[in-house]
């Protein structure tokens, strides 16, 4: 018992950590911010060019669009708070003392996307509020409760493909970031982020039912333009359920494998 309450509390201290990064880099972050609410609106705005004169029309586009971007937004931020945890250190040569501490990867990996899941909540609902304000959207027929529901049970899904993509810069911290953002890039293409995925072509469509963001997508349009509960997207929750047992524990292990091949081959030096 009081191994696991060490093991919490090192868990939390992970978390503590990464916050008081985002704290002291505070004016930063305030920047990337405002960057994912212009990125939003702008998304927003073809919405508005592409309903033309009928305001319910304009009202599905950007909705639909919106919640594209949004997801997105989430999406990359969980790729990226993880990917980036291990790129700094990386750049400041102390990933070596992290591994090397008494302390379970499993444990240090925990708080690290704990973080992300807050932060991204936090970071997402301040970028759909903006664009709620901006479009003057009414959400009085969306159910906001599913929404939530599916975007929290996708999170460990996207944690999973997180920590795959947190190999990239254990491997190589000067290439390994551009190849994260290639790997998020893939699943923003096969995902429907700003499209139905019935327009890919006919031989990249199926790669759509092996990504998370697709049955995300899916739902919370769902829920936010036909007011659906949780029990008509119970189907997608499922999957995405069985989606995160699967890719949590396999993204563990891959992570696992790429530690072990750095340590062993000597590439977590910094001049290595």
């Amino acid at each position: 018992m009081n191994s696991v309450t060490a093991e919490i509390k090192a868990s939390v201290a992970f978390i503590e950590r990464n916050f008081n990064l985002a704290r002291r880099y505070a004016s930063w972050e305030l920047i990337f911010v405002v960057w994912n609410v212009v990125h939003a609106l702008t998304i927003g705005l073809i919405g508005v060019y592409m309903g033309g004169d009928d305001p319910v029309k304009v009202r599905e586009a950007v909705l639909f669009l919106i919640v594209g971007a949004v997801l997105w937004n989430f999406l990359r931020l969980l790729f990226f708070e993880v990917a980036d945890a291990v790129a700094w250190e990386r750049w400041e040569g102390t990933i070596e003392y992290t591994f090397m501490s008494p302390v379970y990867r499993l444990t240090h990996l925990a708080g690290q996307c704990i973080y992300a899941i807050v932060y991204g909540f936090l970071r997402s609902g301040i970028v759909l509020v903006s664009a709620v304000l901006f479009f003057d959207l009414s959400l009085s027929d969306a159910n906001l409760t599913t929404a939530v529901a599916v975007l929290a049970t996708a999170s460990l899904s996207f944690l999973g493909m997180g920590l795959m993509a947190a190999v990239f810069p254990l491997l190589s911290p000067e290439k390994g970031a551009r190849a994260t953002d290639i790997f998020g890039t893939l699943v923003l293409l096969i995902s429907g982020v700003y499209y139905d995925v019935s327009v890919l072509p006919d031989w990249l469509r199926p790669l759509s039912t092996f990504s998370p963001g697709t049955y995300a997508l899916r739902s919370i349009r769902t829920a936010l333009l036909d007011n659906a509960s949780v029990a008509d997207v119970q189907g997608d929750l499922i999957i995405l359920t069985v989606s995160g047992v699967i890719m949590v524990p396999l993204g563990l292990w891959i992570f696992h494998v790429a530690e072990v091949y750095a340590k062993r081959t000597g590439r977590l030096k910094r001049s290595g």
